[in-house]
């Protein structure tokens, strides 16, 4: 029997960089929700969304950008899963070691300020980032007590967390999370790869990520840049489900720009290449165990 593989696309993220390189990086909060529709028509079951400020086009975490987002998701009647993200407004700049000189380009906030907007919104699903990590001079900071006050605050709103790990000793902290109860066992997790500040996308270590994750833990991953569609046939192989999307791939082939909707089509057709079949947002909803909000 062929198993049914859930396709998230991630429409847009937070990087500056890719502002210059693709002109049409979904920025306003029409243009990603009009993206993550088209994704969604394409066979994405879950659309992950990161908001942008109109104007500038760089990463913001503002509340009323994610709900302009998600009322035009809900009242276009889609049946697309929506996962917000809550990695944003967690990163810390030090200026000087000696004395401690915390930089302005620090967006270090309290728990409920990074997942505001996924506590109000109520999606299905939303994203727990289980990993400390260093971005240069900047450090994105997951401490247990940040990651236990947000998953708490998710269950609370009904949210289901996808523990996004970075590096096997994230899957780690997600586990401890979980054997203290702070999120329903046995746990969906996200493998982060290649992004250039933790795990490359190679099979040893998809491997071995695997191997760590609780008995009955649903998992996905992907890679980034050159290594997307690849990392969608080694994690399929491996019985995971996969994401594509503009944040973390800007290119349909060398030196082509494309689309959400097109990397949500290669993703399918490389699937069903293999012998399995997409999930319908309604059969990743009984995959994942969620019920559809809003």
């Amino acid at each position: 029997m062929s198993r049914k593989v859930i396709i998230t696309c991630a429409v847009t993220g937070g990087n500056s960089a890719v502002l210059a390189k693709h002109p049409n990086i979904p920025k306003t909060p029409s243009q990603i929700a009009d993206a993550a529709l088209e994704a969604a028509k394409a066979g994405a079951a879950v659309v992950h969304i990161h908001v942008r400020d109109p104007d500038t086009g760089l990463g913001s975490n503002r509340f009323e950008l994610y709900e302009q987002v998600v009322k035009k998701l809900r009242d276009a009647a889609t049946d697309v899963i929506i996962n917000l993200t809550c990695g944003m407004d967690g990163e810390l700049a030090i200026d000087t070691v000696d004395p401690i000189t915390i930089g302005k380009a620090s967006t270090l906030r309290a728990p409920m300020g990074r997942c505001l907007h996924a506590i109000k919104l109520q999606p299905e699903l939303s994203t727990l980032d289980c990993a400390t990590l260093l971005f240069g001079e900047r450090i994105y900071v997951a401490r247990m007590s940040d990651l236990r006050e947000m998953a708490t605050l998710m269950r609370e709103a009904g949210v289901k967390p996808e523990l996004e790990c970075f590096d096997l000793g994230h899957i780690e902290t997600a586990k401890k999370l979980i054997s203290e109860s702070s999120v329903d066992g046995p746990g969906l997790f996200q493998f982060c790869l290649s992004t250039g500040n933790g795990a490359p996308a190679t099979p040893i270590v998809l491997q071995a990520m695997r191997s760590l994750l609780p008995s009955g833990a649903i998992w996905g991953g992907f890679g980034c840049g050159a290594d997307e569609m690849p990392t969608v046939a080694q994690v399929v192989s491996m019985g995971g489900h996969v994401r594509v999307g503009l944040e973390d791939n800007i290119y349909l082939r060398r030196g082509v720009l494309a689309s959400n909707a097109q990397l949500v089509e290669n993703a399918v057709g490389i699937i069903e290449r293999m012998g399995d079949s997409v999930a319908t947002p309604a059969e990743a909803r009984k995959l994942l165990g969620v019920v559809k909000r809003g």
